[in-house]
């Protein structure tokens, strides 16, 4: 069974920098694609960021050139580094893995922006 765990969220202020991290265990195989939404308060969650198990990064307007994507594939983890956060980028973040279609989601981390 496939789980996914996030750590790193917390406060930080405006134009300061957070990295989260998330690890997944199970029968994780290639090709798929690991990475992160967020889910605002009253709003929808949206893609932030993703990566191909062939690096291939996808971004949110809203985060791109501020916010960086990696992955460890050999420890089935996947990162994000925030650069730059604005107020705007409060939110709950949650780790994604879409493997044979299909998507799996960790229990989000929060992420707080304060002026």
């Amino acid at each position: 069974q496939v789980r996914l765990v996030e750590s790193g969220g917390g406060l930080v202020q405006a134009g300061g920098s957070l990295t989260l991290s998330c690890v997944a265990s199970g029968n994780i195989f290639s090709p798929n694609v690991m990475g992160w939404y967020r889910q605002a308060p009253d709003a929808q969650r949206e893609l932030v960021a993703t990566m191909s198990s062939g690096s291939k990064t996808n971004y949110a307007d809203s985060v791109e050139g501020r916010f960086t994507v990696s992955r460890d594939n050999a420890k089935k983890m996947v990162f994000l580094q925030m650069n730059s956060l604005k107020i705007e980028d409060t939110a709950v973040y949650y780790c994604a893995l879409t493997l044979l279609s299909r998507n799996y989601w960790g229990p989000g981390t929060q992420v707080t922006v304060s002026s």
